[in-house]
């Protein structure tokens, strides 16, 4: 299937490794030209140089901390600035420390707000003059499965992703006059270096009726989709990629 996705230019959040990077790799396969992003600056050049052999002059990379707000807005515009402009805008940021209510702070409760929701904002905001000049604008958001279901120990996902989701829905209201689709993307277990941390691999395996953690192109897959030609006609949706894990039917 051809994707439509061949010249465009897309920001990826988080994209050293894990679900960013599989994000990344998948929209270079379909032809995009891509701005990594990361704060570890040996990691993200690793990883820039590695797709870099795949994929030539289409993958470049900006160091940046997204949870710190000019940083945010100096990486997105950064990327507008050396690929001519943007056409998708994936965010995504690590994720905030598990632990239960009790056990985080205020301090703890305002970097995890950073980290997940004003980045977002700051990536969104500083992309948006650019997307209203593309012929084909699209807005990926990847959160969690923790939006639909809380997550055990994880409170400080559990209640501000949801935060993020209120804010894309909004934005798919309101942008829709202006062309640009507004989606989410939002993993369940995927074999991530944050999985493996957290101890939730194997333990989330056994709830899920494939039988088995998915893997970060599984993911890949739906957002490369989600910011393709193809998807034209969906936005405001918050679609799980979670090998049927979440029991809701809504």
């Amino acid at each position: 299937m051809e994707l439509g996705l061949a010249g465009k230019r897309a920001f990826v959040g988080a994209s050293s490794a894990g679900l960013g990077r599989a994000v990344a790799d998948g929209l270079c396969a379909e032809g995009a030209h891509v701005m990594l992003c990361a704060r570890d600056a040996v990691k993200l050049e690793r990883t820039r140089a590695e797709l870099a052999e795949r994929y030539g002059d289409r993958v470049s990379a900006t160091v940046a901390d997204l949870s710190v707000g000019a940083e945010a807005v100096r990486a997105v515009e950064e990327a507008a600035q050396r690929l001519g402009g943007l056409d998708v805008l994936v965010t995504n940021t690590g994720g905030p420390p598990p632990g239960s209510f009790a056990a985080h702070d205020d301090a703890a409760w305002r970097a995890a707000v950073d980290l997940l929701l004003f980045s977002t904002i700051a990536m969104v905001r500083t992309a948006l003059p650019h997307l209203r000049a593309s012929s084909q604008p699209r807005i990926v958001h990847i959160a969690s499965t923790s939006v639909k279901q809380p997550i055990a120990n994880l409170v400080l996902s559990n209640a501000i992703r949801g935060a993020v989701i209120g804010l894309a829905k909004t934005l798919s209201q309101e942008l829709a006059p202006d062309g640009i689709l507004v989606n989410t993307v939002c993993p369940g277990a995927i074999d991530t270096d944050r999985i493996r941390a957290l101890g939730h691999g194997e333990d989330r395996a056994r709830g899920i009726p494939l039988g088995r953690i998915g893997r970060p192109d599984e993911l890949a897959a739906v957002a490369v989709f989600l910011a393709s030609a193809r998807a034209s006609y969906l936005t405001g949706t918050v679609l799980q990629v979670d090998g049927g894990l979440i029991k809701s039917t809504t």
